[in-house]
């Protein structure tokens, strides 16, 4: 798939560009053990990361809010990449599955586990994190009925929920800009 944007290289970006930049490459997505690539070789950033240069404001906006649901949620680990892996599946978003998978895989996914969700199947998840694949899937279809609402807020508790709802909803929107932007 071809871009609509060029890639930024950091030499030639504007001063609000520039420290957005280094938020995203230097903050907690570069720290510790690297599951996907988040610059090109030439240093441009990867994936939604390059659009969000665009509007530096709104992008620092939206890398903070996707910092804090990866490194600061109340989700356990595997839970959210179930969530962002089921998000990458029912939008076809290559660059978000590739990045999760590794992201996955870190957190404890088994590959059955992971081939699972590429097929959108749920059955090798028990206990809560089935329940937060099933929530995901009925956010993922635009609402949730009262029966779905009743178990996953008793199961999982209100804020979980909350949580979900969110990583469906910031995870969505990444899949539109990287289908927009041509960028994965």
């Amino acid at each position: 798939m071809s871009t609509r944007l060029p890639s930024l290289a950091p030499a030639d970006l504007d001063d609000a560009q520039a420290a957005l930049y280094d938020r995203i490459a230097g903050g907690p997505r570069a720290a510790g053990p690297q599951h996907f690539a988040l610059t090109e070789p030439s240093g441009a950033l990867r994936g939604p990361f390059n659009a969000f240069l665009l509007a530096p404001d709104l992008g620092d906006a939206l890398q903070e809010l996707g910092s804090r649901l990866r490194y600061r949620g109340g989700l356990p680990d595997r839970s959210r990449e179930i969530v962002i892996l089921l998000v990458a599946r029912h939008w076809q978003s290559t660059f978000e599955r590739e990045a999760h998978e590794g992201v996955g895989r870190a957190a404890g996914l088994m590959e059955d586990e992971l081939e699972a969700l590429r097929r959108g199947r749920l059955d090798p998840f028990e206990g809560e994190e089935a329940t937060i694949a099933r929530l995901t899937l009925a956010l993922l279809d635009g609402d949730l009925d009262d029966s779905d609402w009743n178990d996953a807020a008793s199961s999982i508790g209100e804020a979980a929920v909350f949580e979900v709802s969110t990583l469906v909803g910031y995870y969505g929107m990444l899949a539109l800009q990287l289908r927009v932007f041509r960028a994965g």
